[in-house]
This record gives structure tokens, C-alpha cells and sequence, in this order.
């Protein structure tokens, strides 16, 4: 694997001085199938197409890995016409509530504003496992505080800590 080094090394400036942000993809049980560093001011949304396409899941029997999950938790930030057409031209699921804004335009609307889009709060209730995963890797000193100067040196250090139990 050829490890990736972004000329800001991942620091960027926001309100709390230098940070640095980890973009995660998770499965269902909190391991750890994509992770990117990104400079602190970088949005999450803006990242989720790289994500989606840094998931490699090999395969017990052979060929390629699997690329696509079925589906995508995310939260309200991530609910807009582009996010979920990208997530359907890769045939995956969305499951993301709609913002209270949507909700009121196309209640406004009547008819004439279509179908909403379909929401399975039973599947959305399993998001906060992408949290418990930042959180088990933040337990780890290094995690935490950062104190890698490259961005791959930290990326490893996030990728271990997801490893380790």
C-alpha cells in the first residue's frame, strides 16, 4: 500500500488552534474499514466520497474485495440531493434523517414536492457505533494528542488503536 502524505501534513487551523480531523468508516461492530486525515477546518461532508472509496473489505473465498457497504449511518449534516445520489449510484442505503428545514419545504410543497425519502430509525439507532470507535481510539495517548508529525504516521496510530482491544 502506498501511504499517502497531504502537503499540510493534516494540521490546519479552526477556532481551537491546530487541529487535525479523522474521517472513519466503520462496520456494524466498530472495526475500522476506512480512515483519512484531513487538515482540522475540512469538512465531513466534502470527505465522504473519498471515504466510501478507501473501504476495502477482502473477501474469505477470493477475488475482489467488496468495495460498497449496504449502508451509510450518518447524521443531518450529511442529508442533501448530491450525498444521497452519490450513495445511490453506488447502490448503497442511506439512512439519514432529513433536517427540520427539508422537512418544513417539502411539507410546504404538498404534492408537488414528491415522496420523502425513506428513513429506518431502527437501523439509525446503530450510529453511535462510529462514535464508540473515535472513542476507543482516543483512549490511546497518541491518538489524543497527536504528537506525529506526519499525517500516515497518524493514521497508523489510529488504525492501531482500532485494532486493539
Amino acid at each position: 500500500m502506498v501511504s499517502y502524505e497531504p502537503s499540510d501534513h493534516g494540521i490546519g487551523r479552526s477556532w481551537g488552534g491546530l487541529t487535525t480531523k479523522a474521517h472513519l468508516a466503520t462496520d456494524g461492530n466498530g472495526l475500522g474499514l476506512a480512515v483519512l486525515i484531513t487538515a482540522g477546518q475540512a469538512g465531513d461532508s466534502p470527505m465522504t466520497p473519498a471515504v466510501l472509496d478507501a473501504i476495502a473489505v477482502p473477501r474469505l473465498v477470493g477475488g475482489p474485495p467488496r468495495r460498497n457497504p449496504d449502508r451509510v449511518l450518518a447524521d443531518k449534516a450529511h442529508f442533501s440531493a448530491a450525498y444521497r445520489e452519490l450513495l445511490r449510484g453506488k447502490w448503497i442505503t442511506a439512512v439519514v434523517p432529513q433536517r427540520s428545514d427539508q422537512v418544513a419545504n417539502w411539507k410546504r410543497r404538498g404534492r408537488a414536492g414528491g415522496r420523502p425519502p425513506g428513513f429506518g430509525s431502527d437501523a439509525y439507532k446503530g450510529r453511535n457505533v462510529v462514535g464508540r470507535a473515535f472513542n476507543k481510539a482516543k483512549h490511546r495517548r497518541g491518538v489524543a494528542t497527536r504528537y506525529d508529525k506526519l499525517a500516515c504516521s497518524y493514521r497508523a496510530g489510529i488504525v492501531m488503536a482500532l485494532m486493539v482491544e
